[in-house]
C-alpha cells in the first residue's frame, strides 16, 4: 500500500508565496518521476511541474520563473515552491508519483490540496 500525502496549501494574496510538500509512504522500492498537477474549477487537470529521480525538471510555461520543484529522495518527498502567485494559480494541486513496487511502476496520486490566491 502506497500513499502520497500533500500539505502546504492555503489562502494567500497575489504576489505571495506558498510551499507545497508531498510525502510518499508505504511499500516503496523506488520512485521515478514525481510531479505536481492542478485543476481549476471547470478546467482539465494540467501539469504544473515534474522532476525525475535524477533531478531533471520541466515546467508549464505559465509557471516558469515563479515555481520551483525539488525532491528529497531519501525522504520520498517532493516540494513545490510557489512565488509571485497570481489569482489564476488558484486550483486544487495534486501530487503524482511513479512508484516502483517490487519490479513494476504504478501511478499514485495525492488527495489534493487547495491553493487560493486572492487579488
Amino acid at each position: 500500500q502506497v500513499q502520497l500525502v500533500e500539505s502546504g496549501g492555503g489562502l494567500v494574496q497575489a504576489g505571495g508565496s506558498l510551499r507545497l510538500s508531498c510525502a510518499a509512504s508505504g511499500s516503496i522500492f523506488s520512485i521515478n518521476a514525481m510531479g505536481w498537477y492542478r485543476q481549476a474549477p471547470g478546467k482539465q487537470r494540467e501539469l504544473v511541474a515534474a522532476i525525475t529521480s535524477g533531478g531533471s525538471t520541466n515546467y508549464a510555461d505559465s509557471v516558469k520563473g515563479r515555481f520551483t520543484i525539488s525532491r528529497d529522495n531519501a525522504k520520498n518527498t517532493v516540494y513545490l515552491q510557489m512565488n509571485s502567485l497570481k489569482p489564476e494559480d488558484t486550483a486544487v494541486y495534486y501530487c503524482h508519483g511513479g512508484v516502483v513496487v517490487t519490479a513494476i511502476s504504478y501511478d499514485y496520486w495525492g488527495q489534493g490540496t487547495q491553493v487560493t490566491v486572492s487579488s
